[in-house]
């Protein structure tokens, strides 16, 4: 019997598979139960597979060949989030356009790819940087723009003085400056285009309860959205207009009302100006400058020490008629609820602590705790608060929410943390947001005859204070020859979340002529969607997985889509360590795919990855232990292909049966590892009793979804020709696995002498004179006396003695 070579053997199935068509899928077929298994599509890098693509892309096919031959047509696609900032920079850094050094980096991707020996059916792959891809991201843009779910309006940007140019959140540093030019980064107000997941942030919400999702990445998602609720009320600023100086704010504590002893608003709340003093606006003015230069995540960090300046001027709390004063603090942002606040220190730590430091009156209006020591933020009974005094908390909201509304001072409402998708990104490699302008400035969609709104190639990459688009003088000659002289188009691009917010979709319609004038076909997404299994990381849990179910919940409402939810379960794959650290090229801890495959093979990379632990935990690499799974390969290969020759029938039939219950229930569960060590433990088992060749067909296909190469080569020794793909999985006779003798271990003064085989309804005296005829057993009673002797059932048998 020749020796298995696993390098030969993978190169020759992978040309097979796709010479064959093994793996495409035909969405058509109604013959068996549809299976859509998907991983989150990677951006394609210039470097090689990582250890983390093959962690999160080949358990997740071995899964999907386990359904497969579970009897479902699995559709396994893989394609490219190829938009976004690396090749941009790559481009400024090397004046290597984009596109091709995309093109060159999917190229080896899809190569690397097909060497891990996926069944992904590349008919159907996508790449979101290609217009016949971007050209349905507008597309969509252009849906929600229709129904009002896309809009324009003012917005903070990170604004880099030196590169004169705006970045992503990604490229501020912790302090405030510059990746790239060190400067720091200052906040400008531009014209944003935002999508209005708001408007579904309840639904967003509810959905949740349906999903098979891990609980942590729901709660994320819980919190994420924020629902709180709570009331409106409505202040009125001092020596201002009644028109012009309401001051609304949103609180879940309206019954801590008479309590407001401050207010504070968002710097670029557009009351500051009109409230400031002459006397404090040299000051209020040189604070918003330096509020200026701080980012979002900088001013609401909950770590920072808080800082704020009085306006000198005052508000009147509505409950009472007290005079408050009104503050700016940079923690208070415009863009999230109304930009003000009331403050009730003596209920609210974050207010207990700026009133604290500028010593501003602070009042219990609730019993409990001991304000001079802190803030009381527990519920409990209303005290000093007027009509609301006695009664508890719920009680007490509801009593001021109804006063609030009888007097017109405000109103009970439920409000989201969650904000709108803000989606316009100032940066060349994007999709371009398909609108141009009129003369008069007005935006007007640009007609479905012209997508895709192709990106212009006459731009350069170096910044220039502008979005990268603006200087292309293809794109604006192009406008005004399809709508008009005076007419432009919008500059900016979309953010790559949006390309990634419906792929699920197009994967379905993808190298099909009806799929280049379709977004969707129906009876497709109704036959195909929800996607059964999606596996991914858990770091999306608040962007893509919320952005992808609002994109699939707002194309329901405009008719092109019958599910409101894209994925019905969810994995996260866990984390390989090194040496119980990230691996990472600083630390010189990175392991190489490659050199491992080179020398094992595609199946033994796979199957030690999956061996090291659960796959939602992950594991930690070690070198040498991939070699115990390279032994178990050719352990198995040999057991298999050899001839049989069967010691105990009994025993051996209870072993492969045992054995396809175990992995078929592990693997069901994503638990690849133990489903691996129960195969080891067959063929353990194996070698000592042997295996029927009847049995050899079942036993291969246990191993097929975790190592396919080696699978279809021993299917291919046992003499059949089609793919083991092709066949099903083996079932178990349940009446096999129990055992009709069960071994005894038989101990003399506490030391393991033999072992004997019993029928499992034997009684002791039977057990005790099977033991007494074992021959190693015999040897050391020989001259002895037995004293005493313990029978566990089932289990031991053992004897005390002494010389005789």
């Amino acid at each position: 019997m020749a020796k298995y070579n696993p390098i030969e053997s993978e190169r020759k199935w992978q040309k097979k598979w796709e010479e064959s068509g093994l793996y495409t899928c035909e969405l058509n077929d109604e013959s068996r139960p549809k299976f859509y298994n998907l991983v989150m599509f990677p951006y394609p890098s210039g470097d090689k597979l990582h250890i983390g693509h093959w962690y999160n892309f080949a358990p997740a096919d071995s899964f999907g060949r386990y359904m497969r031959l579970k009897g479902y047509n699995v559709f396994e696609p893989m394609g490219f989030d190829a938009f976004g900032l690396p090749a941009e920079n790559y481009a400024i850094k090397t004046g290597v356009h984009p596109s091709k050094s995309i093109k060159v980096n999917v190229e080896t991707m899809v190569k690397q790819l097909k060497r891990i020996g996926t069944m992904y059916d590349w008919s159907k792959t996508v790449n979101t940087s290609s217009p016949e891809y971007y050209k349905w991201t507008q597309w969509v843009f252009l849906q929600l723009f229709k129904k009002g779910l896309a809009y324009q309006r003012e917005a903070s940007v990170n604004w880099d003085p030196v590169d004169q140019t705006v970045l992503a959140n990604e490229q501020v540093l912790p302090d405030g400056t510059a990746e790239r030019s060190g400067a720091v980064v200052e906040q400008k107000l531009l014209k944003q285009w935002f999508f209005k997941i708001t408007a579904y942030a309840q639904r967003l919400l509810d959905g949740l309860e349906s999903l098979d999702w891990p609980s942590k990445t729901k709660i994320m998602q819980q919190n994420w959205i924020g629902r709180s609720e709570g009331a409106h009320i409505v202040f009125q600023a001092e020596d201002v207009p009644d028109d012009e100086g309401e001051i609304t704010v949103f609180t879940t504590r309206p019954d801590t009302l008479f309590g407001a002893t401050y207010m504070v608003l968002a710097p670029e709340h557009p009351l500051v100006a009109k409230i400031t003093s002459d006397k404090q606006r040299p000051a209020v003015e040189k604070y918003i400058k330096a509020v200026g230069t701080k980012s979002e995540l900088q001013r609401t960090d909950l770590e920072k020490d808080k800082t704020g300046i009085f306006t000198g001027g005052y508000a009147i709390n509505p409950v009472n008629g007290d005079k408050i004063p009104v503050w700016i603090a940079d923690y208070v942002l415009m863009s999230y609820g109304t930009g003000a606040i009331m403050a009730v220190p003596g209920h609210d730590e974050r207010d207990y602590e700026f009133a604290r430091k500028y010593e501003i009156p602070i009042k219990q209006v609730v019993k409990g705790g001991d304000i001079a020591e802190g803030a009381f933020t527990a519920e409990g009974e209303a005290i000093n608060s007027g009509f609301l005094d006695g009664l508890k908390t719920p009680e007490a909201k509801k009593a001021m929410i109804k006063w609030l509304e009888e007097e017109n001072l405000g109103t009970g409402v439920v409000q989201y943390r969650l904000r709108d998708w803000l989606l316009s990104r100032q940066r060349y490699w994007g999709a371009p947001i398909p609108i141009v302008y009129d003369p008069s400035g007005n935006p007007h969609p640009v007609p479905d005859e012209h997508l895709p709104w192709l990106l212009p190639e006459d731009v350069e990459f170096k910044p220039t204070g502008t979005s990268p688009l603006g200087q292309s003088k293809e794109l604006i000659e192009r406008t005004e020859a399809i709508f008009g002289k005076g007419w432009k188009p919008e500059i900016d691009t979309m953010d790559t979340f949006v390309c990634s917010s419906f792929y699920y979709l197009r994967y379905l319609m993808a190298g099909s002529a009806e799929g280049e004038e379709r977004f969707i076909n129906l009876d497709r997404e109704k036959k195909w969607m929800p996607v059964d299994m999606y596996i991914g990381g858990p770091e999306h849990a608040c962007m893509h997985l919320i952005y992808a179910r609002f994109i699939n919940m707002a194309l329901k409402d405009c008719g092109f889509a019958v599910h409101d939810e894209p994925f019905r379960r969810l994995v996260h794959q866990g984390l390989i360590t090194k040496d119980g650290a990230k691996m990472s090229k600083s630390k010189g801890n990175v392991v190489s795919p490659d050199e491992f495959i080179s020398e094992y093979g595609s199946d033994v990379f796979r199957m030690y990855l999956m061996f090291m632990g659960p796959f939602e935990d992950g594991g930690d690499w070690n070198d040498k232990g991939i070699t115990g799974v390279a032994r178990f390969v050719d352990r198995f290969y040999n057991l298999l292909c050899s001839e049989s020759s069967v010691s105990d029938e009994s025993l051996a039939s209870r072993n492969v049966h045992a054995t396809i219950k175990k992995v078929g229930e592990d693997i069901e569960r994503l638990n690849f590892n133990t489903a691996i060590s129960a195969l080891m433990e067959f063929v353990n088992t194996g070698l000592k009793v042997g295996i029927a060749d009847i049995d050899k067909e079942a036993v291969v296909k246990l191993i097929a979804p975790l190592a396919p190469h080696l699978a279809e080569e021993i299917w291919s020794v046992l003499g059949f020709e089609d793919s083991i793909f092709n066949s099903g999985w083996p079932t178990y006779d349940e009446s096999l696995l129990v055992a009709d003798t069960v071994r005894i271990v038989v101990q003399i003064n506490g030391k393991v002498r033999g072992n004997v085989d019993v029928p499992v309804d034997a009684d002791e005296q039977a057990v005790v004179s099977a033991a007494l005829r074992v021959e190693n057993v015999e040897r050391f009673l020989e001259g002895a006396e037995i004293v005493k002797r313990i029978y566990v059932p089932g289990k031991l048998i053992s004897f005390v003695v002494k010389p005789s």
